[in-house]
């Protein structure tokens, strides 16, 4: 973000982009939280499994905000930051932003911090090699 925009700006890198559908809405025909959980939970998984190179696990969600509803036809973008890499863990900061498809504004939505665990192929923990990131 420059001096001159008075607009705030996404942290991060763009891990994930979709669309707020209607079969994703509640009563009042605003998203459900829980689907925009699930678009972090992916954009976070990527983001660690490149950390971790391979696969993980999510095993705590920590500082969840909800900041203001998104609505159906939103695009909506997940962004993510590498703020800590453990022995086997990786510590993902993931904030979601929505505009409309033909709005060039967008608004930040909600934002977490995500841990995700490295796995081996028979679901158990395992050490990430060193030198894969930041250090927790």
């Amino acid at each position: 973000m420059n001096d001159l925009d008075d607009h705030p700006a996404p942290t991060g890198e763009l891990a994930l982009q979709t669309i707020a559908m209607p079969a994703d809405t509640n009563a009042s025909g605003d998203i459900f939280g829980g689907w925009l959980v699930s678009q972090m939970d992916l954009a976070g998984s990527i983001a660690a499994g490149r950390i971790a190179h391979g696969r993980v696990a999510t095993v705590a969600i920590d500082r969840m905000s909800f900041l203001v509803p998104v609505k159906v036809g939103a695009v909506v973008s997940c962004y993510t930051e590498i703020v800590g890499v453990g022995r086997s863990s990786v510590q993902v900061q993931i904030e979601v932003w929505a505009s409309h498809i033909n709005d060039s504004d967008s608004n930040k939505v909600t934002e977490g911090t995500f841990v995700f665990v490295a796995i081996d192929d028979n679901g158990r923990t395992r050490m990430i090699k060193s030198g894969s990131g930041r250090s927790a």
